[in-house]
């Protein structure tokens, strides 16, 4: 059995391995960086695959609903690490009115799912890598690695290439586009020790305020906190080893219907 470290390493060295195979069989890719822990390590991941410089563009689909904290860590950052930073938004949908107020499932669709897809057309990406975990909610459990997007940029979590012995099919139809998912493998509990061992600077918005923090974050209208005295990365790495709460237990979409993230992941949602 590995210790800690060790699978640590292990873990890190997979991901490493995704992104560098990945940049060798896509010229037209673009990493897709939401702010959060799990996209912030998956940016720090590319940074050390390619020795500090990340060779392709770093996007954000913006909703215009995001935490100003978030807007700020963005802006901050792309400056200091230097990176080619892209923005993405649905202006027609936010120009009509779009918002959480017309429905949880109809403005993440809008701005998120459509945005997304009217920003890889626009830029003409094939590929684009992006951070979601298998632990970290049920639809994301059924994914590939290298996971096909037809040309209207749906997921057919029924028919996925099979992955053996780390060989990734890249193999694509015309028009379609391949999402890349470095950190599927990772659990919430790697993602904190790992930034504790790396030194990651991550969000305020994780450590606790008042008694409470957020685990996930996303657009501020529909982001919940839970409660917490978890106000430092060890604090928060002892309390993942202990508690029951599910990690997006403040994420509003989620909690709209039992299948409501496998239909909005299977029209092109991340």
């Amino acid at each position: 059995m590995m210790d800690g470290e060790s699978r640590l390493s292990a873990l890190e060295n997979e991901s490493i391995y995704i992104l560098r195979e990945a940049y060798r069989k896509f010229p037209k890719l673009a990493l897709l960086w939401s702010m959060g822990k799990d996209s912030t390590v998956m940016l720090w991941l590319a940074r050390k695959a390619f020795f500090g410089r990340v060779p392709f563009p770093v996007a954000h689909v913006d909703t215009n609903y995001k935490f100003p904290e978030m807007v700020k860590y963005r802006d901050e950052k792309a400056r200091e690490w230097g990176l080619d930073f892209q923005l993405g938004r649905n202006e027609k949908a936010l120009a009509a009115g779009m918002g959480p107020e017309k429905g949880r499932m109809e403005c993440c669709k809008a701005l998120k799912t459509i945005g997304l897809k009217e920003f890889l057309t626009e830029k003409d990406y094939r590929a684009v890598f992006v951070a979601i975990r298998r632990d970290e909610e049920g639809s994301r459990g059924k994914e590939r690695v290298f996971s096909p997007r037809d040309s209207q940029a749906k997921w057919d979590y029924r028919e996925q290439p099979p992955e053996v012995w780390s060989h990734y099919q890249s193999e694509m139809a015309p028009g379609s586009h391949m999402r890349i998912h470095p950190i599927l493998h990772w659990t919430e509990l790697d993602m904190w020790l790992y930034i504790k061992r790396e030194n990651i600077p991550v969000l305020d918005l994780y450590f606790s305020k008042n008694g409470q923090r957020y685990r996930s974050v996303g657009c501020a209208p529909c982001t919940g906190s839970t409660p917490s005295l978890a106000r430092n990365v060890d604090e928060i790495i002892a309390e993942l080893k202990t508690t029951k709460v599910s990690e997006r237990a403040g994420r509003a979409q989620d909690h709209v219907s039992a299948y409501a993230m496998q239909k909005l992941r299977e029209e092109g949602y991340m």
